[in-house]
């Protein structure tokens, strides 16, 4: 698909007809579709008034601090490009006006991904500073992004690989963990236990049927106690039980500082002190602080990081043709930061 080059680009653009999803593609981002449109008319406009070689560098920084992420799409987003591009390596923290990225080449070039390249950043890096605050709470705890279903199918994938480079152990989205290189996450939801019927024979049809690396984590909170149902299901997979998963809703109380005490108590009394807890469900930072020191193990961590707040991004021109520049307010000439590195 060729990038849009006027506003008559834009005028005689249709949609198709029975369009199924209405994320952009890959093609539509890389034309330019997912813009602001003033962009397309400032490449016409500098391009038919003989300013189509003007080089500038641009300077991208955020409102407030955080995790940056988002470098590598968006550096995938400007890999056809003729500009040269310096960033902040991805997992990397920064502070608020930091320049987290610089931008070096035609206007006429790039110009008209800024919307793109700004979008990438705040939403990943606001994604990967919510999962950077999870980890400064479970300290050497695993924790796992459980939060695809709380965001567009669309980019669920960008969200959970976000939060893998802020500190998740690992996603359940199976792209969202293949991105960031790591194996998806996840046992088995509700659904198996209620048309099963009972938790100890799911559990044992999970035990038979899936493969040896598929952690033995079992959901009890279904039908029965949380504490009793544990019990039933250490019984019937002795050895093989890795964990018990608390994900007791709101409406029994959510997962309580209590009920993880109570459980690990009991399981040690059994001898089934090999069993870990996992505790997911509607957690927030106090929340995984107290389960963690009431014994709970490790953590599915959903709304908390697909919530975050993204991280507003703002690109500025600082240099045009080599003499530096600035709006009001800012300070022109290219800003000093030690700490990015070349990446294109």
């Amino acid at each position: 698909m060729k990038s849009l080059q006027s506003i008559q680009d834009v005028t005689s653009y249709r949609v198709e007809d029975g369009r199924r999803l209405y994320s952009a593609n890959h093609d539509e981002i890389l034309a330019g579709l997912t813009t602001d449109v003033y962009f397309v008319k400032t490449r016409q406009i500098l391009e038919t008034q003989g300013y189509q070689n003007t080089e500038v560098v641009a300077e991208i920084f955020p409102r407030r601090s955080g995790i940056i992420a988002g470098v590598e799409e968006a550096l995938n987003l400007l890999r056809d490009l003729d500009v040269q591009v310096e960033a902040l390596p991805e997992g990397t923290p920064f502070s608020a006006k930091d320049v987290v990225m610089r931008i070096r080449g035609l206007y006429t070039e790039f110009g008209i991904y800024e919307t793109a390249v700004l979008g990438i950043l705040a939403h990943s890096s606001g994604w990967a500073t919510a999962a950077h605050e999870v980890k400064q709470v479970t300290k050497d705890k695993p924790f796992f992004c459980f939060g695809a279903r709380h965001v567009h199918p669309a980019v669920a994938p960008v969200m959970e690989r976000a939060a893998i480079i802020g500190g998740a152990r690992g996603a359940s989205c199976i792209l969202g963990a293949k991105l960031a290189r790591v194996e998806p996450s996840g046992t088995v939801p509700h659904a198996l236990f209620l048309i099963v019927g009972d938790t100890v024979d799911a559990a044992r049809m999970y035990d038979q049927i899936m493969p040896s690396e598929s952690p033995r984590t079992i959901l009890v909170d279904t039908f029965k106690d949380e504490v009793e149902e544990s019990l039933r299901v250490a019984e019937a997979l002795g050895a093989q039980l890795e964990a018990i998963r608390l994900d007791t809703p709101g409406e029994r109380g959510g997962v309580t500082a209590a009920l993880v005490r109570e459980l690990r108590a009991k399981l040690d009394l059994a001898g089934y002190q090999h069993v870990q807890i996992f505790a997911s469900g509607g957690l927030d930072l106090e929340k995984i602080r107290l389960l963690s020191q009431a014994g709970a193990d490790a953590f599915g961590v959903g709304s908390y990081i697909s919530s975050a707040v993204p991280i507003d991004m703002t690109m500025d021109i600082k240099e045009i043709n080599g003499m530096p520049v600035a709006k009001r307010g800012r300070l022109p000439g290219v800003t000093p930061n030690d700490a990015m590195v070349k990446v294109k």
